[in-house]
């Protein structure tokens, strides 16, 4: 045993050894490193003999020298902070944990309080708590439901979408109004702008209605841009009176990030659905036959591609019976008799109008919302004008869809501007490399036949779809190095269209131009 002892005394002095060696190494090494006596001394002892050169270079050595300490300096530190900040995040962590668990502890304690609660209720009803379950705020007593002397009021509670189930009720015994269907759409736009004058003091160049009608022909989403005061918002409000169905203000709010601002929630704790007024104007628009307005009031406060992304997506679908969207995961006995497993479908017979200021305080307009909506600028306030006294009307939405029909199949775009079309876009490839897609002509090939029905001309109608649906896409690009080809831009049009023509266009690029 003794030898083992020795031999293990022996064994382990040598490993003592060399980590000392390596611990004396690792000092040693930093002390010279920083042994500033020992420079100086060797400085000392060679520089009587130096020259001029020899000087210049030594200098230049001590400087680099330093330098490299320097560096060496600052890794340490930054070294040592990342540690401390690593350390900290750490420490967060560990505090964010904690905190966790203090709320889960606390969540169990309110659960426990809950039962307690809930128990109490039960044996105020004469009813053993351990003989009852409650399911989805239905008390089951012995398998079976329990009776309440009030069965409405138990009904009600069940309900988890209030709104809609009073829409539902609403209608049980509606009667469909007489509608006015026999004016075509140039009667209509003119007698809309003639009541917004004399019943509403708004002033509206007439154009502007017949784009606002075109653009419903179109899509189903228009967007109003301007400045403030010209009468975005009074324009589609006017509209809903006018048709004797008032429309929906829903102003935006700039914290919106999501759908639930536009259509509500679902509480969990509660069993309820939050509705919206929007909400409650979607599915009622299903029950009727009226034109139905929703207004997105200062769309652009917040960002429209976050809030109403879902919706931009859903009126895409070709198919209008895919237009749904789904509230709930799941669907109720007692839910509105037209949400079919939790899915709401979106009416034809409803349009979005957003308004839009142009300003610092908004967000600019994204390209997806631009290509699905039909955007319209009024940008002067309306001159005032006389018009006779006309009242509201009533138009069903079955005859304006077959005025637009009727339209799109009596005033196609000719051949011959069609070829004028295609020239342009072929240039505005090679030129400007901006192209636009099917979507932005299938617009083109229901908006002008629309326009030109209410009054405008086809050259015209071409000439806004160009200029606010194309040439706003110029935007993108670096107009200061693309200025000689706008000009280009312009004498092809006036060759193409010819100089009377393309107006608006023409004018809006050379708005481009004066930007930079």
């Amino acid at each position: 045993m003794g030898n083992f002892f020795e031999f293990f005394l022996d064994f382990a002095s040598i490993i003592l050894n060399g980590l000392k060696q390596i611990f004396l190494g690792i000092f040693g090494g930093i002390v010279q490193l920083f042994n500033i006596p020992k420079f100086i001394q060797t400085f000392s002892i060679h520089s009587p003999s130096f020259n001029v050169i020899d000087w210049v270079f030594a200098i230049v050595s001590v400087i680099v020298i330093l330098a490299i300490y320097v560096l060496i300096g600052y890794m340490i530190f930054l070294l040592i902070r990342k540690y401390i900040r690593f350390r900290k995040s750490i420490v967060g962590q560990e505090d964010l944990l904690e905190e966790l668990s203090g709320l889960h502890r606390e969540v169990i304690k309110l659960n426990a309080e809950k039962d307690k609660i809930l128990a109490m209720k039960v044996s105020q009803m004469g009813l053993n708590p351990g003989d009852s379950n409650i399911i989805d705020g239905d008390m089951v007593v012995a398998g079976g439901i329990s009776d309440n002397s009030d069965d409405d009021d138990a009904e009600n509670d069940k309900r988890r979408f209030f709104r809609l189930s009073a829409v539902d009720e609403k209608y049980l015994e509606y009667t469909p109004p007489l509608y006015n269907n026999e004016l075509n759409l140039e009667q209509i736009c003119e007698t809309f702008r003639n009541f917004a004058c004399s019943r509403m003091r708004l002033y509206y160049d007439v154009n502007i209605i017949r784009l606002l009608f075109s653009g419903m022909g179109s899509t189903k989403m228009i967007l109003l841009q301007g400045i403030s005061g010209t009468g975005k918002t009074s324009l589609p409000y006017a509209m809903g009176k006018f048709l004797e169905n008032d429309a929906v203000v829903a102003s935006v709010q700039p914290s919106w990030r999501d759908r639930t601002e536009l259509f509500g929630y679902f509480n969990e704790f509660t069993k309820k659905f939050n509705e919206t007024e929007v909400l409650r104007k979607i599915y009622e628009c299903s029950y009727n036959d009226d034109i139905n307005v929703i207004i997105l009031d200062e769309m652009n406060i917040a960002r429209v591609e976050y809030y109403f992304a879902e919706m931009l997506s859903v009126l895409e679908m070709p198919d209008k019976n895919e237009w749904k969207i789904d509230l709930v995961p799941s669907s109720w006995k007692t839910d509105p008799t037209l949400l079919k497993g939790g899915k709401l479908q979106i009416p034809t017979n409803l349009w979005f109008v957003g308004t839009a200021n142009n300003d610092d305080s908004t967000f600019a307009v994204s390209d997806k919302v631009y290509d699905r909506a039909l955007p319209i600028s009024l940008d002067s306030k309306g001159v005032a004008f006389d018009a006779p006294d006309t009242p509201p009307m009533k138009l069903s939405f079955t005859h304006l869809e077959k005025l637009f029909k009727d339209a799109i199949a009596t005033y196609p775009i000719s051949k011959e501007n069609l070829a004028k079309v295609t020239k342009l876009d072929i240039y505005v490839i090679e030129k400007l490399r901006i192209a636009f897609g099917n979507r932005i002509l299938k617009q083109m090939y229901d908006f002008v036949p629309i326009y030109v029905a209410c009054g405008g001309t086809e050259i015209d109608g071409i000439d806004f779809i160009l200029a606010n649906k194309i040439f706003r896409k110029f935007e993108s690009l670096n107009l200061s190095f693309i200025r000689d080809e706008l000009d280009g831009l312009i004498i092809f049009m006036d060759k193409n269209f010819g100089k009377t023509h393309m107006r608006e266009s023409k004018a809006y690029v050379e708005r481009l131009k004066k930007m930079y």
